[in-house]
């Protein structure tokens, strides 16, 4: 499990928390916290509801749909954003391949953070562009 400081640079340098100021990181990692995953375990299941966003702090991890294999996810990575925005069932199942830390950002800091900061709303649109875009010509 990493500490505190070590957690605030990485979430600071991801694109999704650029335009975050220092406090507000500090602020998300103390309403959030570290989920240590063993390898081989499914951390999300498609369809079942979402309570958290996940930040990958170390480790890798699968994502599946309807049990077939989409892509990897690696430190720096993220995953049940599109639950925390429309409130629906996960879109897919996300397995870590590794042991694997994640941070975990409960869906009431999720929401307070897009009411609160326009630039963090924002980025995670072009973000979700970025991935639509992706999905699109997979």
């Amino acid at each position: 499990m990493s500490d505190k400081s070590e957690l605030e640079s990485k979430l600071a340098a991801l694109p999704i928390f650029a335009g975050l100021s220092k406090r507000k990181v500090a602020k998300l990692v103390d309403q959030s916290r570290t989920v240590d995953h063993q390898a081989g375990r499914e951390v999300a299941t498609e369809g079942e509801g979402a309570l958290a966003l996940h930040l990958i702090v170390s480790g890798e991890a699968e994502v599946s749909l309807r049990g077939e294999s989409k892509r990897t996810l690696r430190e720096g990575d993220y995953f049940g954003e599109i639950s925390m925005i429309d409130g629906k069932r996960r879109s897919a199942t996300v397995t870590a391949v590794t042991p694997m830390t994640t941070l975990a950002v409960q869906h009431v800091v999720f929401e307070k953070m897009l009411e609160d900061d326009a630039k963090f709303a924002a980025e995670l649109l072009k973000l979700l562009c970025a991935r639509l875009r992706e999905a699109e010509s997979a």
